[in-house]
């Protein structure tokens, strides 16, 4: 049986229309949102994204989907995970 959560079974996907509306998928969890920014989890790290008049039309985790509309000015990824499986690997060393 194949491993849901191995590397090349994560997908993420954005359309960008405009820079006024946006479709997300693999989106694990919506963390925040205003209408200045909307941070998300994604498969493959945190994407935090920033405009003005942000809103969020359409969400389904369970489908990992988000459509956003308003101005968009930026999008910034950020490795988290990535990050915390580093550390949770010296810690694991430290303590053996």
């Amino acid at each position: 049986m194949e491993d849901r959560n191995s590397s090349t079974a994560k997908s993420h996907k954005v359309l960008l229309a405009n820079r006024s509306t946006g479709a997300f998928g693999g989106v694990i969890d919506v963390l925040s949102f205003d209408v200045a920014e909307i941070l998300l989890e994604t498969e493959l790290g945190m994407l935090l994204i920033k405009g003005h008049d942000l809103h969020v039309n359409r969400l389904s985790l369970e489908k990992g989907e988000v459509d956003i509309a308003g101005r968009i000015d930026s999008l910034t990824y950020s490795d988290v995970k990535s990050a915390g499986k580093q550390a949770e690997s010296w810690l694991g060393r430290l303590f053996k």
